[in-house]
């Protein structure tokens, strides 16, 4: 699977008996004619129901979830915080783009 997921175990197991899990961000990267397209999204607070009818990576029986879903009181800018705090030491210094 691709992508971050988090275990439910507040949520009903799937038939198999195993637990559910729900995609909370997503990683991407593509290269295409010696030129690399990246990214990441993460869920802060979006309106989940707008996921209903998306099956995450096509992997049956599992959703699509939040951090403040799971009961983080986060921002974006608190997540942008996060992120420059941890990617400063790996690519530099860069600015805020507004």
């Amino acid at each position: 699977r691709v992508g971050v997921w988090v275990q439910r175990p507040d949520k009903p197991p799937l038939p198999d008996g195993s637990m559910r899990e729900d995609k909370i961000a997503a990683i991407g990267i593509r290269i295409r004619r010696w030129v690399t397209f990246h990214g990441i999204a993460i869920n802060v607070e979006p309106d989940l129901s707008h996921y209903t009818g998306i099956v995450p990576c096509g992997v049956e029986g599992h959703g699509v979830t939040s951090l403040v879903d799971l009961g983080l009181p986060v921002t974006m800018g608190d997540l942008d915080v996060a992120l420059m705090r941890n990617f400063e030491p790996i690519f530099g210094d860069f600015q805020t783009v507004t």
